[in-house]
């Protein structure tokens, strides 16, 4: 088996968030199969440079599939074909010599898109600034053995604390629901007796996540299927009994 494929890639290409956007098509030449999905646009952008042409703009940072930068829809898909790895880290393998990449940005009204591949996600920063946060005082680090925590709240709230804010829960949607996100983040500080104080917090960043036009949830269970970090849907009924309790306690 050959180490290089030739690729087809059909990329969306959009100068601002005023252009209606295209698709163009591109040749990706002797790619080297253990190049990453971004190394693999690196070297399209370099020939793009050369030929003096614009460049596919994408956003990447760390490269390591934890950051949350990277994202886009590979043939459909969010993040790629194989299953809980971000665009990072998804490997030219998954691919086969000749293959047609379609790869556009993810898509939804309340994470317009800036440029090519990239999108606006200050949407969650909104978001996370109406309750992602704790109260506690300031000082020397409390004796651990001082504040007991159940081992299975413990590593459901580790397992949601795992959450990127890729926004691919979103772009697998079919509503557009940021609920995934948002119960990930409300379920890694609800399971803890730190977060307790503010439990209220759901309230406050349910209504935010309303107003910043995502759609609700209705099990559809792709947000799950596209997470690459593998965020459980139970963090949505766990997110809804929060919502309901603090509700009634009001």
């Amino acid at each position: 088996m050959s180490d290089t494929i030739t690729l087809t890639l059909k990329v969306w290409r959009q100068r601002s968030a005023d252009d209606a956007g295209h698709f163009e098509i591109y040749k990706a030449k002797d790619i080297n199969v253990n190049m990453s999905f971004l190394e693999m646009l690196d070297v399209v952008n370099d020939t793009l440079t050369l030929n003096n042409q614009m460049p596919i703009a994408f956003d990447h940072d760390c490269r390591e599939g934890i950051c949350g930068s990277c994202g886009a829809m590979v043939n459909g898909v969010a993040h790629g074909p194989v299953s809980a790895v971000t665009l990072c880290q998804l490997h030219m393998r998954s691919f086969s010599d000749g293959d047609t990449i379609v790869i556009e940005p993810f898509r939804a009204k309340s994470l317009p898109i800036i440029q090519d591949l990239v999108i606006d996600r200050t949407a969650f920063d909104r978001i996370i600034a109406k309750g992602g946060y704790i109260s506690v005082k300031t000082g020397s680090a409390p004796e651990a053995n001082d504040t007991p925590i159940k081992k299975t709240n413990s590593d459901s709230a580790f397992d949601a604390a795992a959450c990127i804010g890729c926004s691919a829960c979103v772009a697998a949607c079919p509503n557009a629901s940021a609920s995934l996100f948002v119960a990930a983040k409300v379920s890694h500080l609800a399971l803890l007796p730190q977060g307790s104080t503010e439990r209220k917090r759901v309230l406050n960043m349910v209504d935010q996540m309303d107003a910043e036009g995502f759609g609700g949830c209705s099990n559809a269970y792709q947000c799950e299927a596209a997470c690459p970090k593998q965020i459980k849907v139970e963090n949505i009924a766990r997110m809804n009994r929060e919502y309901t309790k603090q509700k009634l306690s009001r």
